[in-house]
């Protein structure tokens, strides 16, 4: 598996590397074009889940007690897994449903097209499961049946949000305001000031001297992270390339590898203060964390179960507002107890998604004559 997804990450860089290069002034634009702002907001609120606000005080005592990870400090290490170089995934798949896939009408071909749904709701209920697992980390002593009934609301909430379009932007908006504030208020209540700030973040630049390592799996955890980014990437894509506003792909590949870098590498360098003090975040900011955490899992639900409906022809036009909820709501829940109680990982699912990928790259190739025509 790891030499797999070692050559399918190269050889999804080198691609991103070949088309911004060669079509670097082509225009890429959705069917519902926003502003740069709600594009990014959509993009960073839908692509991302409650992994970026749960993990890292979690994963910078791994990073600092394993040999794998020593090339690195545990700061540098966490903004590998999540920032810059991991976000080419998604302007690979961007670029790909704004300019190739409305010619080519690859995912349209039945075979295609199931496994894309099977990838989309595999992926969708781990999102609801991360969360599961995560919650007696951030809320000291929660029984059992509260965090099963909490994730069953979080995706209730989803689906009745995913009814309309509009809460798409209205909760994107909302969840990146609210992770800015966040952000605010646990650096202000760590009383490391601007200095402290500035000196957790230098620690990032481990991360741009050590780039090459980050290509490939450097452990057995980073895979899993590796595959959990190819798992989301193609469905990204498809959801967030509608709002694509005109951007050349130059400007798209530099928006995507920097703007949602810079809240995360801000957010995992105030973490990061927190755990090389040896200081607890206080239970009400973790509580903060747990209510931003619960946004983004809502949001990133509400995009996903859209794009699947929407594919499968499952919408609500067609079944009725509680037919729609209902059913949704039961498919996720029964697939995050999958995940609970069997082997299902979500590596399974990131290898599917290499499949997929190897599937577009022979169809493009085999219908490259089709692609010149239309332009």
């Amino acid at each position: 598996m790891t030499l797999i997804l070692t050559a399918a990450i190269a050889i999804i860089l080198i691609t991103s590397l070949v088309l911004v290069t060669r079509w670097r002034n082509v225009v890429c634009v959705g069917a519902i074009p926003v502003s740069l702002f709600t594009f990014i907001a959509i993009l960073f609120t839908s692509g991302l889940d409650v992994g970026l606000i749960m993990f890292p005080l979690v994963d910078f005592g791994v990073y600092a007690s394993e040999d794998a990870y020593t090339f690195a400090n545990p700061l540098a290490i966490e903004f590998g897994f999540w920032g810059f170089l991991v976000w080419v995934l998604y302007f690979l798949t961007t670029f790909y449903f704004c300019i190739v896939e409305p010619k080519l009408q690859l995912f349209e071909i039945p075979a295609v097209r199931f496994v894309n749904n099977v990838v989309i709701i595999g992926t969708c209920a781990f999102t609801a499961y991360l969360f599961f697992v995560y919650l007696p980390d951030y809320v000291a002593g929660i029984s059992e049946s509260l965090r099963y009934g909490l994730v069953g609301l979080v995706i209730l909430l989803a689906a009745s949000s995913s009814t309309d379009i509009k809460y798409v932007r209205i909760l994107s908006v909302a969840s990146t305001w609210l992770f800015f504030a966040l952000i605010a208020g646990v650096w202000f209540a760590s009383g490391m000031g601007i200095g402290g700030l500035g000196k957790s973040l230098a620690g990032i630049g481990e991360y741009f001297t050590n780039l090459n390592r980050f290509v490939a799996p450097v452990s057995d955890y980073h895979q899993f992270y590796l595959y959990w980014w190819l798992a989301w990437s193609i469905m990204i894509g498809q959801f967030v390339s509608r709002f694509v506003g005109g951007l050349k792909a130059w400007q798209l590949l530099l928006s995507l590898l920097i703007i949602p870098s810079i809240p995360i590498a801000i957010w995992f360098s105030v973490l990061y203060y927190y755990f090389i003090s040896g200081t607890d975040v206080s239970a009400w900011w973790r509580l903060g964390m747990v209510v931003v955490g619960v946004i983004f899992v809502i949001n990133s639900l509400d995009s996903l179960i859209r794009l699947y409906t929407e594919n499968i022809g499952y919408t609500v036009k067609r079944l009725g507002t509680a037919p729609y909820i209902a059913i949704n709501w039961f498919v996720l829940t029964v697939l995050v107890l999958l995940y609970k109680f069997t082997p299902l990982k979500i590596e399974w699912i990131g290898l599917v998604v290499t499949g997929l990928y190897a599937a577009i790259y022979v169809l493009t190739f085999r219908r490259r004559k089709e692609l010149r025509a239309s332009d």
